[in-house]
């Protein structure tokens, strides 16, 4: 459950002496750090429950706070549960949970305010049983899936490669998926190729008849994770075998395979030097191809390190907060889709858009918040029927967006 306001995750007013109540089931991780004022780089590794509580009691002592470490999921939670409460805030980050609240609540008939952020987006509803919509009375829009075949054959669109680039990292690094394969798709209907005709042409583009293209992982081991082997196979022999689909590209352009010696023998143009020397924050830039080609390398040694680390048989597991898988995946990504021909994206527009993680503002999160507290007055006031639905429109959003980069650039 993230930090999305004051105190997070679920507070509620009671009608029987108690103040505050909050559960939360998360503890503090150093990206929690930056987005809120009361967890502190000496609380990662606690309950982001009982540290809310502690810092709030520093400066408002006569608060009456409960806190707890666990699921709202909880059988414990239940009608009865929620039916002591006057209010109940929801600040989480999933639809599961979003759902049970809002069950219990319209089943206790209890007032709910419903929140969220999404980057520079936001929202605050009140939803009250028998006077407003609830929050499953819409569905909700699930998380877009796309065919094997454009991953591995064809992307078209950013997000293909930061779906490749995350396979591939399970693939080398983590549990290997049959269904996440990221070497060419042979049986790509649209090439339709006969299977003997198919490994012909693969033995045929393939410069290195050794490369085997069963086992990405196992392939890789093999190397003992050499960068630039990984980076020959990944970005040129792949590509080229690809070439050889030649139905493929009649109505496409094709994709450019890249060479590493002539990839480490470019020379920066001055765009590129003026945006890296330039105040943009450094997760927002867009590097050059030769930067994410040392940025590969450099993460695929790290990874294998920790790899090693782990012991035989070990796995790595994704995490958007882990800086080497981060770089892994911002690296590998924007290298295909320099090879595809497309605009290649910054490190915060990957890590936004990579298994639909947003991440979070700070601004954002502060005036949902103050957003929270108002709707909260006026159903602690008895005034319900002022209640309203708030949204960030996309202007708002771009209005903060430019401000927050007009002070960064001050700095």
């Amino acid at each position: 459950m993230r930090e999305k306001c004051l105190m997070k995750a679920k507070v509620v007013a009671s009608k029987v002496g108690i103040n505050l109540l909050k559960i939360d089931l998360d503890t503090i991780d150093v990206s929690n750090l930056n987005r809120q004022f009361l967890f502190q780089k000496k609380h990662v590794g606690r309950s982001k429950s009982q540290v809310a509580k502690e810092s709030v009691l520093q400066f408002y002592p006569e608060a009456n706070i409960i806190a707890y470490h666990d699921s709202i999921m909880n059988p414990d939670y239940n009608v009865e549960f929620f039916r002591q409460f006057t209010l109940v805030m929801n600040a989480l980050d999933n639809r599961a949970a979003r759902n049970h609240v809002n069950r219990m609540c319209l089943a206790a008939d209890v007032p709910l305010i419903e929140s969220g952020t999404a980057g520079y987006l936001g929202q605050v509803t009140v939803i009250k049983k028998g006077v407003t919509e609830c929050y499953e009375c819409h569905p909700k829009p699930t998380q877009k899936t796309f065919p094997g075949c454009t991953i591995r054959n064809t992307p078209s669109e950013p997000i293909h490669c930061i779906v490749w680039a995350k396979y591939l990292f399970n693939q080398l690094f983590g549990e290997e998926d049959a269904d996440q394969e990221v070497s060419p798709d042979r049986a790509d209907p649209e090439a339709a190729w006969e299977p003997a005709e198919a490994e012909a042409r693969a033995r045929a583009s393939n410069e290195d008849g050794e490369i085997k293209r069963v086992s990405t992982k196992e392939w890789a081991k093999s190397t003992g994770y050499d960068p630039v082997k990984l980076f020959t196979k990944l970005f040129k022999d792949d590509i080229r075998y690809l070439l050889t689909m030649d139905k493929l590209w009649r109505k496409r352009k094709p994709p450019v395979p890249l060479d590493w010696a002539e990839v480490q023998n470019q020379e920066k143009n001055i765009s590129d030097q003026q945006n890296e020397s330039s105040a943009v924050l450094k997760d927002q830039q867009v590097l050059d191809v030769k930067s994410y080609a040392h940025l590969f390398s450099k993460s695929v040694e790290t990874l294998r390190l920790h790899l090693a680390e782990k012991g035989d048989g070990a796995e790595l597991i994704w995490d958007k907060d882990d800086p080497s898988a981060m770089d892994f995946v911002t690296s590998a990504a924007n290298l295909r889709m320099h090879v595809f021909s497309m605009n290649m994206k910054s490190r915060f527009d990957i890590k936004s858009m990579a298994g639909n993680i947003i991440p979070a503002i700070a601004t954002t999160n502060a005036v949902i918040a103050g957003l929270i507290v108002l709707e909260g007055l006026k159903i602690l006031s008895g005034k319900i029927d002022q209640c309203r639905t708030v949204n960030f429109s996309e202007q708002a959003a771009k209005s903060q967006k430019e401000a927050i980069g007009s002070l960064s650039s001050q700095k």
